[in-house]
């Protein structure tokens, strides 16, 4: 079946009549059991040069369904795209998808994948986070909150156990100087997840600003830090532009949508 908008529109009721769920009323929607703190899928993708040969409408029609199965989740959800293009040689768009319960990711990857795109990508790298409050400062940013640079930095990290051996007061001092200096950046702002148990780092850490040497210099000057002793891994490292949807499938093989060109 190939993917249409009245596709996309159809799997959305039916995901509101499934048996097992606890829906709760959302406008006129119904949405499966939610969280109190909301979910962060990262979703790294590289397409087969390959597909850049098809021919210019086989293209395009790809495109759109993608497209189609984006819009259709961010009817209701937090979505933003992010070309690596020129940035990164390992991957070529970015999906940053946030939701109340981890069905709706799998429900999103399930339609995302029926688009023919799809089928000549292959998902490199994948993050899992979920919002939590930090223990060493009083944010606690447990609601949706877009990226609004235009760039991104992201990445995986991984603290060393002698960190978690550590009392909870050393820590906490530790880490004050750590947030201390992260203050002296207000351009740059960070959107750190948790993945203790979801995935295989501890954190996915993302820093959105308009100033990529704000975002260099705050990065070399962390590295002199106490807490940074306690770095076990934060690698790789993703630097990605924040783009329209349209605009990041337009630069994978240079053409625009046919039917959105002359739009925006």
């Amino acid at each position: 079946m190939r993917l249409t908008h009245r596709n996309t529109t159809c799997a959305r009721a039916a995901r509101a009549c499934e048996p097992d769920r606890k829906p709760v009323w959302c406008g006129e929607r119904i949405l499966g059991a939610v969280s109190d703190r909301h979910f962060v899928k990262y979703t790294f993708l590289q397409v087969d040069p390959a597909w850049r040969r098809q021919d210019s409408a086989r293209r395009a029609e790809d495109k759109r369904e993608f497209l189609a199965a984006c819009e259709d989740f961010g009817a209701d959800h937090l979505i933003q795209s992010f070309s690596l293009v020129g940035t990164r040689g390992d991957a070529d768009i970015m999906l940053v998808a946030e939701t109340e319960n981890l069905d709706r990711i799998h429900e999103f990857h399930v339609v995302l994948g029926q688009s023919g795109l799809m089928k000549w990508c292959t998902q490199p790298y994948s993050f899992l986070g979920m919002r939590k409050g930090s223990e060493y400062s009083e944010d606690k940013r447990l609601v949706p909150r877009p990226f609004r640079g235009k760039y991104l930095f992201v990445y995986p990290f991984v603290k060393t156990r002698p960190w978690y051996a550590l009392p909870a007061e050393e820590r906490y001092r530790v880490m004050q100087n750590h947030i201390r200096i992260g203050r002296q950046y207000p351009q740059v702002d960070n959107h750190t997840t948790y993945s203790f148990g979801l995935d295989d780092q501890e954190f996915v850490v993302a820093f959105d600003t308009d100033d990529v040497g704000a975002f260099l210099d705050l990065v070399q000057e962390l590295r002199g830090t106490e807490a940074s002793a306690y770095t076990l891994r934060d690698t790789p490292s993703f630097t990605c532009l924040r783009v329209s949807l349209e605009r990041a499938l337009s630069a994978l093989d240079g053409e625009p949508i046919p039917a959105l060109a002359g739009l925006g």
